[in-house]
């Protein structure tokens, strides 16, 4: 028996999200999302790359499938592209692209891997953008009628959906700092957009349980734990604030209905404007699972001229993966007891965990990325730990299945556990996949 056994009926398997690996950008009447947009703008993506063709997923599923089948994945997580299936963003149906996710999804269940779909991983079709994206409160609307359509057709063969994924990029990436898309910079307006993400959200969950989909709905959200330097007073409160920021914004509006005051009054007193929350409670509707991501956390000091949250990075002499990520996974356990204790959180899943490295492939054609199996090891005897401390945890899936399209980063960083050859599209499965694959057989590790 494996020294850290995870319990029986453990769910094991990755992850991925459209614009990142599909490709097929202009194939079968999909349009234009923000993330095509924001990458045909020049410095805004490392080397001008783009996600028009990526590891070309969209033809390659079937091929795809069954390497996930090799490798032993029980689950998979993927999302669907927004304006492949609704071109126009809401209304006509574009047929071809939503039998792709139909094909797709029967080849998992065929491959005996159960789906689980993300709704929306960051890749708003364009037109609505041009409408004012989420900072419209037509956005509710309009992502509650792009739910109905998956729902109604994927609803009796799909057991686990997510409505969002990280709404903390979507929203502060995406508006506030300008590192995603839409690329805009206005904390305010960044703030607007993640009301409206959190009552989408909402939305979604209600029309679920409406159309009585026999399966799970939960919302995806990314962690990252901030560390004070010191035990000083100043240093506590710039760790406080991030705290707000990257943990309790959206958890706070998950499962209380409400975001964290002393955020409020911070963003305040920075003179930011904020919106009216009247309808915020509409966010916290019950959830079956909370799905949770998970890669670093950051340690930070106090700093009277960081705008707005006092509080600057400290850049300490700790592993750090090549992205340039600390290796903390001793914040990972004590995330889940967090989460347990602060929010009564439902069961988890591990929905995103894991890192990049630069991987090349030696002479022999092998990936030998023991820094990765070093990081995945670490981080699954944290989540092991967890467990044995009584935090309700289902699962685990791997980010990523494949290198692919890593956002403004582009094509430099690898997080898969799968190399792709760019120029041929060739799949190769790295070290660490068949580390995991011995894993997931013995169902722990030793």
């Amino acid at each position: 028996m494996p020294k850290y056994e995870f319990p029986k009926g453990f769910t094991w398997g990755s992850a991925t999200s459209s614009y990142q690996i599909e490709g097929a950008a202009k194939q079968d009447g999909r349009t234009d999302s923000i993330w095509d947009r924001f990458c045909q703008t020049p410095g805004n993506v490392l080397n001008s790359d783009n996600g028009d063709v990526s590891i070309d997923h969209y033809n390659k599923y079937k091929e795809d499938v069954a390497l996930m089948k090799e490798l032993g994945h029980a689950a998979y997580r993927f999302s669907v592209s927004w304006s492949r299936v609704l071109p126009d963003g809401v209304g006509k149906v574009n047929e071809k692209g939503l039998q792709f996710y139909s094909d797709l999804v029967d080849e998992l269940i065929s491959a005996g891997i159960e789906p689980f779909i993300t709704i929306y991983h960051w890749d708003l079709p364009q037109i609505l953008q041009e409408k004012g994206g989420w900072q419209n409160p037509d956005s509710v609307m309009w992502f509650e009628e792009y739910s109905k359509v998956l729902f109604e057709k994927f609803g009796d063969r799909v057991k686990f959906w997510c409505t969002l994924n990280e709404p903390y990029c979507a929203a502060f990436l995406g508006y506030y700092l300008g590192v995603h898309a839409p690329g805009y910079r206005d904390l305010g307006g960044a703030i607007l957009a993640s009301y409206h993400l959190m009552l989408a959200h909402g939305a979604s969950v209600r029309l679920f349980r409406k159309m009585n989909i026999p399966g799970e709905i939960g919302i995806t959200l990314n962690f990252t734990p901030s560390y004070p330097l010191t035990d000083s007073k100043e240093d506590k409160l710039a760790s406080t604030y991030i705290d707000g920021y990257d943990v309790r914004w959206f958890a706070d509006a998950v499962f209380k209905g409400t975001f964290p005051q002393d955020l409020l009054e911070l963003f305040k007193e920075r003179g930011v404007t904020l919106p009216d929350f009247s309808e915020l409670n509409k966010a916290a509707e019950k959830l079956d699972f909370l799905g949770v991501n998970f890669y670093n956390s950051y340690t930070y000091r106090y700093n009277e001229n960081s705008w707005p949250f006092y509080a600057e990075i400290v850049n300490q002499a700790v592993p750090k993966t090549d992205i340039g990520w600390p290796i903390h996974s001793e914040a990972f356990e004590e995330l889940f007891v967090r989460l347990k204790d602060e929010y009564n959180a439902p069961k988890m899943y591990i929905t995103e965990n894991g890192c990049a490295y630069n991987d090349v492939m030696n002479e022999n054609g092998e990936v030998l990325d023991y820094s990765r199996i070093n990081y995945l090891s670490r981080h699954l005897k944290a989540v092991h730990s967890a467990i044995q401390k009584g935090v309700d945890i289902r699962g685990y899936l791997a980010w990523s299945l494949f290198d692919n399209f890593e956002w403004a980063h582009g094509y430099f960083q690898r997080f898969g556990i799968v190399f792709c050859d760019y120029d041929t599209l060739k799949r190769t499965p790295k070290q660490s996949a068949y580390w995991l694959r011995e894993v997931i057989k013995n169902n722990g590790l030793d």
